[in-house]
């Protein structure tokens, strides 16, 4: 992450900052960076940010969640801005709308900082602004990124800020990057202030992974089970044979069945099976990947027998499993 440039921030007057909100924007990232704003103006008893909301057309949008949103401007009546916060929609494929790309530009030439958060780093690849830097996603969307965009300096970190161009995986973690640019803007003890209000004990930087560790998340702890598990999530698109990950490990074939089955409840074939299951759905819901594309990446043969071991795994085709993922987010 490089250093914040100065004059990118303005210490000596208000700060004006504009939301842009789509239909389907996500509202935890939305909001994790919008309350340290107002949590900021109340500790310092000082007016140091003023907000606004701003839609394609000024009328009111709908989130992930299903709460609407008003707006304060539309992009054609939307003043010039200092920070210029942006949330995509849930799925990237609908980001279509080519005035928000020409907004954006328009914000970044007249030195706003601009700021993507989650799929609104892909609004800001698109305007061509993050060319030569360093970004994050979130991780779901990592794969679709970067296969849109092959040559950016795609992180795996919470968020980065390069000069005046920020992104941030989302999520919880815009707290963490709003806190460090209060940090760099202001103080150290501002942003303590706000992080305990937020009952948030501790500001992570920006280079700490998005997800969490292996043993926390499984919740075990035996060193072999874990070192198969990573290779399995390795390898998901040319899976491995249970033989072949037991050779890899340096046991035979019988030991690694039998600690999956005392740790993991299940063997490491259906384990294996189950965590390319979940990928394919997550690639499902929130990518406009081709099945058949979707398919191959979670390694199975054909689109037929994936769609065989989908439906009976979850109960429903993948091509039923998207039709109804889009539905419920255009309710």
């Amino acid at each position: 992450m490089q250093g914040l440039e100065v004059g990118y921030v303005r210490n000596n007057a208000q700060n004006r900052v504009g939301f842009y909100l789509t239909d389907s924007f996500n509202l935890l990232p939305m909001a994790a960076a919008l309350e340290p704003l107002r949590i900021a103006n109340r500790v310092s008893k000082t007016a140091l940010f003023d907000w606004s909301i701003v839609t394609d057309d000024g009328k009111p949008v709908k989130a992930s969640n299903g709460l609407s949103h008003v707006a304060d401007y539309s992009l054609k009546t939307a003043p010039d801005f200092d920070f210029v916060i942006l949330t995509g929609p849930f799925f990237v494929k609908d980001i279509q709308n080519p005035e928000v790309i020409h907004w954006v530009n328009r914000q970044n030439d007249k030195l706003a900082t601009v700021i993507g958060l989650e799929s609104g780093c892909h609004i800001l690849a698109k305007a061509g602004l993050l060319d030569d830097r360093r970004c994050t996603t979130h991780w779901e969307n990592r794969e679709e990124f970067r296969d849109s965009w092959p040559e950016h300096l795609l992180s795996n970190d919470i968020y980065e800020m390069d000069e005046n161009v920020f992104t941030c995986s989302g999520g919880a973690a815009p707290i963490d990057m709003m806190l460090f640019l209060f940090e760099r803007m202001y103080d150290h003890e501002l942003a303590a202030s706000i992080a305990d209000r937020m009952i948030h004990p501790h500001i992570r930087n920006s280079g700490e992974p998005q997800t969490m560790d292996l043993q926390s998340r499984t919740g075990i702890n035996h060193p072999v089970v874990l070192e198969c598990i990573q290779l399995i999530e390795a390898n998901i698109e040319q899976p491995l044979l249970p033989e072949e990950l037991a050779h890899l490990i340096g046991i035979s074939k019988r030991q690694l069945e039998r600690l999956f089955l005392r740790y993991m409840k299940t063997s490491p074939a259906r384990y294996y099976l189950t965590l390319r299951l979940e990928k394919a759905r997550s690639l499902i819901e929130s990518s406009s990947e081709k099945i058949a594309d979707i398919a191959k990446a979670t390694g199975f043969r054909s689109a037929g027998h994936f769609s065989a071991r989908y439906q009976s795994s979850y109960g429903i085709t993948p091509s039923e499993a998207r039709i109804r993922s889009i539905e419920k987010e255009r309710t």
